[in-house]
């Protein structure tokens, strides 16, 4: 058994903008099943429901040194699910909406960063792992040597740095080691926390953690080049030997269409016939044309560059002449929500645009579509194309990062994948995947044999948390 606290800036179900707060809320939970001994770490924000926010329960609090500031730090726990939370609380950093996108952040996570440390002691919870994920906690390997050495409670705590996007830093003006951390220019001097005289949170946390991972062993690789590597190639080729990919799982007993409560109807891989109907379900509801045997691409997504909204764009005119729907829900850039709403407006019997984030119905169009579209730039991990594999729903991906370790693309000489894909990143190619798509989705023998492959893929977190067990179990020798 091991003792491992995650040190994250969001987790589901408290609040999440994205992948990683699902990873936060998902590992430690399998973990803790698998007998390990797990604790989270978040900054208590403004948006805590109350439902949760009225069970928190106090254990006390304490003073934090931003350079010259004095700021408070309230402790509050709650237990779920066989893991114990810690929330630190400081109104003027936390008590505001959202999570991100504040002047401030650097002093924002400067002070959670710190807080989190000056807390394992405090309230007596020093773990063997100290598991960090992001920029938001990457300083945290850092300051423990450097600010913290000299507590022998702190001592044996091994680190971990998890980059789920390598595109986000923490990239902050050299005086910030001063004014935020009560420290000295020497590390920034001899380069160590230096990146284009930026310090670089990031970067610091590649360096001093004991093992570094990625999300996906595919992504643990590109990062390595100057295509995806985002300026830090060079540190995270310099580090090979503790850097490893570990692919995410989803949470089958979140994310099973046997049970899942938002589907029209339920169905499993022995009655696949049954998925059909969520399709007319999901037709009516968007008013597109009913009718079974039009094929469905489906996306949930944000609308970025990064998740290809711009080749999605440039093609739809001829995505549509394929005789296939398109249904599209997400928000994100105005850019791309204005060029899709056009689209849509134009397109009205054929496709579906509906710019909101609706948890209920993501699921009903994984289930419903027979296709889900994922062109992404690039991508960590990825987690739509799991939960779509698992709903029999088959994925057309840009085989990059986690879709190449996820998605087997379709090989025509064995008759066999879970779904298709194209390697360079442009319309042309990612249109081409999709007429592989419909010229096996007409063969209905072989699209039935593709789905019930695709079903039984196994990305559970089980998997992955036995991956990390692992790995944990190699640092501490």
């Amino acid at each position: 058994m091991t003792k491992v606290l995650f040190a994250a800036a969001e987790c589901a179900p408290f609040y999440k903008t994205g992948g990683l707060g699902d990873v936060v809320a998902a590992l430690p939970k399998y973990l803790a099943k698998k007998n390990d001994e797990v604790a989270v770490v978040l900054p208590l924000y403004q948006d805590l429901d109350n439902k949760y926010r009225n069970k928190l329960e106090y254990q006390g609090n304490f003073y934090v040194p931003v350079g010259w500031r004095n700021q408070y730090c309230g402790v509050f726990t709650y237990k779920k699910n066989g893991v114990l939370y810690f929330f630190l609380d400081n109104e003027y950093y936390f008590k505001r909406p959202g999570i991100y996108g504040y002047y401030d952040d650097g002093e924002r996570f400067a002070f959670f960063q710190q807080a989190l440390i000056m807390m394992m002691e405090r309230f007596n919870y020093i773990p063997e792992i100290l598991h960090c994920n992001d920029y938001h906690t990457s300083f945290v390997p850092f300051l423990l040597k450097e600010k913290w050495g000299f507590v022998s409670a702190y001592q044996l705590i091994k680190t971990v740095l998890t980059i789920h996007n390598m595109e986000f830093q923490g990239k902050y003006d050299p005086k910030t080691l001063p004014d935020f951390f009560n420290l000295n220019y020497e590390r920034y001097d001899d380069g160590t926390v230096r990146q284009d005289n930026d310090v670089n949170w990031l970067k610091t946390g590649i360096l001093y953690a004991d093992q570094v991972t990625t999300v996906s062993p595919s992504y643990a690789a590109e990062i390595q080049t100057p295509e995806f590597g985002w300026g830090l190639d060079g540190v995270l080729r310099l580090v090979s030997y503790k850097l490893r990919g570990i692919i995410n799982g989803i949470d089958y007993e979140e994310f099973n269409p046997e049970t899942d409560r938002d589907l029209k109807v339920n169905y499993d891989i022995h009655h696949l016939n049954k998925k059909v109907k969520n399709k007319l379900y999901l037709q009516k509801k968007l008013g597109l044309k009913v009718d079974s045997s039009i094929p469905m691409l489906g996306m949930v997504t944000r609308l970025t560059a990064q998740k290809g909204c711009q080749l999605v764009i440039d093609e739809i005119e001829n995505i549509l002449k394929l005789g296939v729907q398109v249904v599209i829900l997400g928000n994100g850039d105005p850019y791309f929500e204005q060029r899709l709403k056009a689209a849509a407006a134009a397109h009205g019997d054929n496709m579906s645009l509906t710019l909101a984030f609706d948890p209920k119905l993501a699921q009903q169009i994984y289930a419903g579509v027979d296709s889900f579209l994922m062109p992404s730039a690039f991508e960590p991990c990825g987690l739509s194309q799991m939960i779509s594999l698992h709903y029999g729903t088959l994925p057309i991906v840009h085989q990059i990062g986690g879709l190449n370790d996820t998605v087997w693309v379709y090989d025509k000489t064995k008759n066999e994948g879970t779904g298709f894909g194209f390697k360079e990143f442009n319309g042309f190619q990612m249109v081409e995947a999709i007429k592989r798509m419909l010229d096996i989705y007409y063969q209905k023998d072989k699209w039935f044999k593709m789905q019930r492959t695709a079903m039984k893929s196994n990305f559970s977190w089980g998997n992955s948390a036995d991956k990390y067990q692992w790995m944990y179990g190699e640092l501490l020798g």
